[in-house]
């Protein structure tokens, strides 16, 4: 009962709270359907109750606030629905439709308490957050434009977007780094909160640091291990599409999910559905551009030695048309010689035969003496043609002698000669080349 006073009435706090509980609970009795979006889930596992922060944002600024509880059967059977139709448990940071009491208690104040969620709404905010973004997006004209962004011939500075931690995130490296054919990458981490609202910041913080120093990297990818749509809602926001759509070098993404495309992989150069996948794109990229390089390196290769070859034969048969001639014409000119030592002997004989007839005539006396005059003259003819052949360069060779010539001039002195000179040397049958290793003097 509210104390008298001689002027007002005076009602306790918790007169006025209890006055406040019973209107609440006659004015609303029966639950009703809430859209709000889920702040913070505070589960708390020792009992197994949960304590969600409701509020309504408008513009990015909170309209509304309200707490709530859910009691431990009933977040259970929830949890299990959005794991079998979201395939992600109840989380932070997502838009839910709630089948709540209004309640109102003297001690915590005025709260809702959950009974049932609809984890179907959930996934169709995601779907209108979506195609808002779209829309947007395509509106400002920048849907495409990384897409429109020349690409590498050869991504080797990667630029990771990541968490350290992350199963995704290691299953890249060791595609990256096992490679069979031995590419190397070079990759920098820029560690990033990858899910929840807070990673769209997280994100978009650290393209700003990519692009602070964008001739650093080949390219930026953004890695993420495998989740539901729930989870990926943040990669369907606007802000982040928008910084992914406008970066100024190709971004790669590999979030881990086999369900429909977020809007910030649709605006990516590439999309992969997982990291491995991911991975396995820059490898073949790799490929691509050292398959052609091989085979045009086997293909100098084999035109050389063809090359090589061709001339090696073309100079075996220069030399061989050389060695040819040269041996005709010393055959050529050994006949002319042995030609006109015959001439001259048998014009010497002629000669002399001519004259001692004519000395006969004139005095047979001196003719008579001059036959052996004739003899001894032509014996003189005979050795001097014997001595002719003797001297025949031919004829030396054939006694085991050589002659050795330097730019085809016959060597006779060492003066004319240096170490690693190449000399040729000529037999009675053929001739070689070598190089000069030493010279005496002596």
């Amino acid at each position: 009962m509210p104390e008298k006073l001689p002027d007002k009435t005076v009602f306790s706090l918790a007169e006025v709270a209890r006055s406040i509980q019973r209107t609440l609970a006659e004015r609303y009795k029966r639950a009703y359907w809430i859209k709000a979006e889920m702040n913070k889930l505070n589960h708390y596992s020792h009992s197994g109750h949960c304590y969600p922060e409701l509020v309504e944002k408008k513009d990015g600024q909170v309209v509304a606030e309200m707490r709530s509880i859910l009691w431990k059967g009933d977040y259970q059977r929830i949890n299990q629905r959005f794991l079998e139709i979201a395939r992600e448990p109840l989380k932070d940071g997502i838009t839910i439709l709630i089948h709540a009491t209004i309640t109102y208690d003297p001690l915590h104040g005025l709260g809702l308490r959950i009974l049932d969620i609809d984890p179907a709404y959930s996934l169709g905010e995601l779907e209108r957050e979506k195609m808002a973004s779209i829309s947007r997006l395509k509106q400002e004209g920048i849907f495409a434009a990384n897409k429109q962004r020349p690409f590498p011939l050869v991504p080797k500075r990667l630029a990771v977007i990541s968490v350290e931690t992350s199963k995704g995130y290691a299953d890249f490296l060791n595609i990256i780094n096992g490679n069979p054919w031995g590419y190397r990458l070079e990759y920098t981490l820029f560690p990033a909160l990858l899910q929840g609202d807070k990673s769209i910041a997280s994100i978009i913080g650290q393209l700003r640091n990519i692009a602070s120093q964008p001739s650093r990297f080949d390219v930026v990818t953004i890695i993420r291990g495998g989740g539901g749509d729930v989870g990926l809602s943040s990669y369907n926001h606007y802000l982040l599409a928008s910084a992914i759509a406008t970066f100024p070098i190709p971004v790669l993404t590999g979030i881990g999910h086999s369900t429909n495309e977020t809007v910030s992989e649709m605006v990516a150069y590439r999309n992969a559905i997982t990291p491995s996948e991911l991975a396995d794109f820059l490898i073949q990229q790799f490929h691509r551009f050292a398959t052609p390089v091989m085979q045009a390196q086997q293909v100098i290769a084999n035109r050389s030695s063809q090359l090589l070859a061709d001339h090696r034969h073309g100079l075996g048969n220069v030399a061989r048309y050389f060695r040819m001639g040269s041996l005709h014409l010393i055959q050529h000119q050994h006949r002319a010689l042995g030609y006109i030592t015959d001439q001259l002997q048998k014009t010497a004989s002629g000669y002399l035969t001519l004259q001692h007839r004519e000395l006969q005539l004139v005095h047979p006396a001196l003719a008579a003496g001059s036959r052996s005059t004739l003899k001894d003259h032509l014996a003189q003819v005979s050795v001097a043609e014997k001595t002719v052949r003797l001297l025949d360069p031919q004829q030396v060779l054939n006694r085991g002698y050589s002659i050795t010539r330097v730019n085809g001039r016959a060597l006779k002195t060492t003066d004319s000669v240096n170490r690693g000179d190449t000399v040729e040397t000529v037999l009675a049958s053929g001739k070689f080349t070598s190089t000069i290793d030493e010279i005496q003097n002596d």
